[in-house]
């Protein structure tokens, strides 16, 4: 499993138009599911996600923690995080999840996620969507299951 996120000030994700989902101050995350990841694996990743301390504090430290600032959540499901380009220039995606695992997964993280954070915005899995942020710092952090 792989969570890029990024520490945004503002945040929304719009479906044929349509903004579906918006945040303020908080994390904009991509996450990227394999065939191998489980619900222990997405309870791991989430934790950590929500425990990382990357919010400024007062002397200006990156000391405080996505509930110390009462930050929010916009979760987008991005399968390309497992685009393995090793041959070619065409990538190949066979690394990541199958579609109806994916998603399973996706709502999982997602239901989670609202078990301790007040405000969770999510995407649509599957649709073609348009994110827009703005990224605080900027600060972007990788987590990949497989080095946690």
């Amino acid at each position: 499993m792989r969570f890029v996120i990024q520490r945004v000030t503002s945040a929304d994700v719009k479906v044929e138009g349509e903004t579906i989902g918006a945040i303020g101050k908080g994390f904009m995350v991509l996450i990227g599911v394999a065939d191998s990841d489980t619900k222990e694996i997405a309870d791991k990743m989430v934790k950590k996600m929500i425990g990382l301390r990357i919010f400024e504090d007062e002397q200006g430290k990156t000391n405080l923690s996505l509930d110390s600032v009462g930050g929010s959540l916009l979760l987008i499901s991005q399968f390309t995080l497992y685009a393995n380009c090793r041959k070619g220039n065409r990538p190949s995606f066979i690394e990541a999840g199958k579609p109806e695992m994916a998603e399973e997964m996706y709502e999982y993280i997602i239901a989670r996620c609202k078990e301790t954070v007040p405000v969770v915005e999510r995407g649509s899995f599957g649709a073609d969507m348009k994110v827009s942020l703005t990224n605080d710092g900027p600060f972007t952090i990788i987590l990949d299951s497989d080095t946690l």
